[in-house]
């Protein structure tokens, strides 16, 4: 599944804002607006995302 759609479910679920998540996961507020933008994160960053988000559940 892509990573956005992941990172969208996952907001949905817990009402948590994009710039919110992108502090939390990433320590980059704009990590999920510029993501939306095209940018593309390299694979240490998606598992630092996949791992956030599996290991605060929703």
């Amino acid at each position: 599944m892509c990573l956005l759609i992941k990172i969208d479910r996952y907001l949905r679920h817990t009402s948590m804002s994009r710039t919110q998540f992108g502090r939390l996961a990433a320590n980059d507020p704009r990590l999920v607006t510029d993501m939306m933008r095209g940018r593309i994160v390299g694979p240490e960053m998606q598992a630092r995302i996949e791992r956030f988000i599996a290991e605060r559940p929703a």
